[in-house]
């Protein structure tokens, strides 16, 4: 008795949609992830997307047509992925950093399970919003800062 194993046979339409969907989940965190990590951040171009896909993947072989099963491994998720961005924060002395690193974490695996679930629209909206949140935001920050450190120094 033979056995053989086939390392990836995409022979089925499902397949495709599957695999489309796992790329367009990297593709659309990919920036998030190149932004993150030109900024000098402790995560970045490898983390956003593998988030992404994992968060994608594990709703692609949840029990597709179960909701309920679904709605247990997204809860899971969630959990999961806050952990992970738990660890993106730091804390040196009374100030705190990585919270936007840590939500940015939280929101590339949305993104990924919204792709899963065919909310593509979704997906597409909350990647731009988070990238523009990193990206324009971030500049507003370092002004408000530096006015607030000014504003220390005149007191």
């Amino acid at each position: 008795m033979k056995a053989r194993l086939a390392l990836c046979t995409l022979d089925g339409s499902q397949d495709w949609v599957s695999l489309a969907r796992i790329l367009l989940s990297y593709l659309l965190t990919m920036p998030i992830g190149w932004e993150q990590e030109r900024e000098a951040h402790s995560v970045g171009v490898r983390t956003f997307p593998l988030v992404a896909i994992a968060s994608c993947g594990y709703l692609l072989v949840a029990f597709p047509g179960d909701a309920q099963a679904q709605s247990r491994v997204l809860a899971g998720l969630i959990t999961g992925i806050g952990f992970i961005g738990g660890g993106a924060i730091l804390k040196e002395g009374g100030t705190v950093r990585g919270t936007a690193t840590a939500a940015s974490i939280w929101s590339t695996g949305v993104v990924g399970a919204a792709v899963a679930m065919g909310r593509y629209e979704v997906a597409v909206i909350l990647s731009l919003l988070n990238l523009v949140t990193l990206k324009v935001l971030w500049r507003l920050k370092q002004r408000i800062d530096r006015v607030e450190a000014q504003a220390e120094k005149n007191t």
